[in-house]
């Protein structure tokens, strides 16, 4: 696979940063986080930090992944949300609206979060 490397403001108060855009979905990726061939970066989405985007995983619109986060399987992160700190979204959920998971939260399953909801510390959602 070709990249086209340049650098990118994720706008996290690290100024440019070496980054690429995915070439599945065009969105910008920081070169020290990790996103996999068969996973989908819209346009406008960012993944950046050391953040993982694993499998089938789809995060789009304006949706962001960071920190030391894990987004794998079949989750889908989108709209406005973001996932950042040590958070894990996997399995089929679903992270949509204005909604933050972040610290050691897990949403997993086939758990759907949406609106303006905070999922935070040791919380686990799933279902």
């Amino acid at each position: 696979m070709l990249y086209i490397y340049s650098t990118f403001d994720f706008l996290d108060g690290n100024g440019p940063v070496s980054a690429h855009r995915h070439l599945n979905g065009g969105g910008w990726v920081a070169d020290t986080a990790s996103v996999s061939d068969t996973a989908f970066v819209g346009p406008n989405a960012l993944v950046y930090g050391e953040a993982k985007v694993c499998g089938n995983a789809r995060i789009y619109e304006n949706a962001r992944v960071s920190g030391d986060a894990l987004v794998f399987g079949n989750a889908c992160i989108f709209a406005n949300a973001q996932v950042f700190g040590n958070a894990l979204v996997f399995g089929n959920a679903r992270v949509s609206g204005d909604t933050r998971v972040f610290g050691n939260a897990i949403v997993r399953g086939s758990a759907d979060v949406s609106g303006s909801t905070a999922v935070f510390g040791d919380a686990e959602v799933t279902q």
